[in-house]
């Protein structure tokens, strides 16, 4: 049985798939430039080499349709037809305070989607016209939609809850949704397994950071906090996002330039961050680099983005009441061990103190390190995120009709004995490369 997954944006589909029978990823990749001059895809295959076809996409259906010649091909295909696809499971950024967990996409649920989208209103519509086109294209199986913001419905009130005029949340539902959610489910998860501890006992601060970043507090399990808020843009200094700031400094700039709402919107989600400050750059690589070779702007961009994150871990360390591990997960969290260092200096009087020589080896996609030191109170992980499995494994179950909210199901990754296949291979590849990074895998 082999269950796609699909994650649509706007000018892009990016898929995986996965052979549910032996828990394994049998291809992915990503059609680029959707509805633009220049569609390509790009699929590699286990085992075969890689292969990059441009082909015009006007529309996501096409995109789809590309994908699916991709994966039945006879020489770089996975499946031999698309009968053996039995479920397509499908990201969705933004489900508002509607759902609480993944659902079968029938007409209604399509139609909520469609009724929040002023709410995601860059990422919704994408993952609604994917929706669409998918079903065109496999009419007879289940699409099941994962939304990011489900993992974020377990806040309370006083977390959730803006101090604005109250019909505001009435009338708008002007509340914070947070995003990551399916990665902040799978970390947390897999943290608890490190812990050894039930995912009700579990007290954890997990951040994802990557291009875009968010921290969440998770207290018994579900999530308490988020830094994100109605939109991806509250929280953290992302890539190209401005973070937290005072709500009166866009109309300020406003009215100091002339801009109009369209123009700030897009000043503050896509070119601000680190791109703001450094005036360059995006990717953390790129900003250590000219760091290091003594660019102000850049090492003031690191010093903002650190000072951020260890303003939310001690925040968030006092909401809780105290946590038994910090988690770092996605491209920067897991490949960044000078952000990790950064972020964690002066925290030792909260009882979380890092082993730096560990911190310098963990740099794996593959590898689950624990890289606090030995008298640290608080355990500090690095867990390479999985959304694409979750996704899978919620779309199976919803297809055998056995899903449920999170804290009433148990995903195959909660097992101690779990491995996954793939990651099991290229650690070994990498230990080889490096033996050090045996010595500070989580177990």
């Amino acid at each position: 049985m082999v269950i796609l997954t699909l994650n649509c944006g706007s000018s892009s589909a990016k898929y995986q798939v996965y052979d549910w029978d032996n828990r394994d990823v049998l291809a992915s990749g990503v059609v680029e430039r959707v509805a633009q001059e220049g569609s390509v895809i790009t699929h590699r295959a286990r085992g075969k080499e890689k292969f990059v076809k441009k082909s015009p996409c006007p529309t996501h259906k096409e995109a789809i349709e590309l994908i699916i010649n991709a994966i039945t091909d006879k020489e770089v295909g996975v499946i031999s037809d698309m009968s053996v696809i039995k479920a397509v499971g499908h990201r969705v950024l933004h489900g508002g305070d509607k759902f609480t967990k993944s659902v079968i996409c029938t007409p209604e649920v399509i139609e909520t989607f469609r009724s929040v989208q002023d709410l995601g209103p860059l990422h919704n519509p994408a993952n609604i016209m994917g929706i669409e086109a998918a079903q065109k294209v496999l009419p007879n199986v289940p699409h099941c939609a994962v939304m990011d913001t489900a993992w974020h419905q377990t806040m309370p009130a006083a977390s959730f809850m803006y101090a604005i005029p109250y019909e505001w949340y009435e009338k708008y539902a002007a509340r914070r949704y947070g995003f990551h959610g399916t990665s902040f489910l799978y970390t947390a998860k897999r943290a608890s397994v490190l812990l050894r501890q039930k995912p009700r006992d579990t007290n954890i601060i997990i951040a994802h950071i990557g291009n875009g970043a968010s921290i969440c507090a998770v207290k018994n399990g579900k999530c308490f906090d988020t830094s994100m808020g109605i939109t991806p843009l509250e929280g953290l200094v992302m890539g190209t996002r401005t973070g937290d700031l005072d709500p009166a400094l866009p109309f300020y700039i406003m009215r100091k330039t002339g801009k109009t709402p369209a123009e700030m919107d897009t000043a503050l989600n896509k070119k601000s961050g680190l791109l703001g400050i450094t005036g360059k750059y995006t990717d953390r690589r790129d900003v250590q680099k000219a760091a290091s070779e003594g660019d102000e702007r850049a090492k003031l961009a690191i010093e903002m983005e650190c000072y951020r994150l260890k303003k939310y871990f001690g925040a968030y360390m006092a909401a809780l009441g105290g946590a038994e591990a910090i988690v770092f997960t996605a491209g920067v969290g897991e490949h960044a061990p000078l952000i990790r260092e950064k972020c964690l200096e002066g925290l030792e009087c909260l009882g979380i103190k890092l082993d730096k020589e560990k911190n310098n080896i963990a740099n794996s996609s593959f590898a689950e390190t624990c890289i606090s030191a030995d008298d640290s109170k608080v355990k500090i992980f690095v867990i390479p995120t999985d959304e694409e499995l979750v996704i899978t494994e919620d779309a199976f179950a919803l297809m055998k009709g056995t899903y449920d909210v999170h804290t009433a199901f148990t995903y195959s990754f909660q097992n101690p004995n779990y491995v996954n296949k793939a990651r099991a291979e290229g650690l070994k590849k990498e230990i080889e490369n490096l033996p050090a990074l045996a010595t500070i895998l989580a177990k």
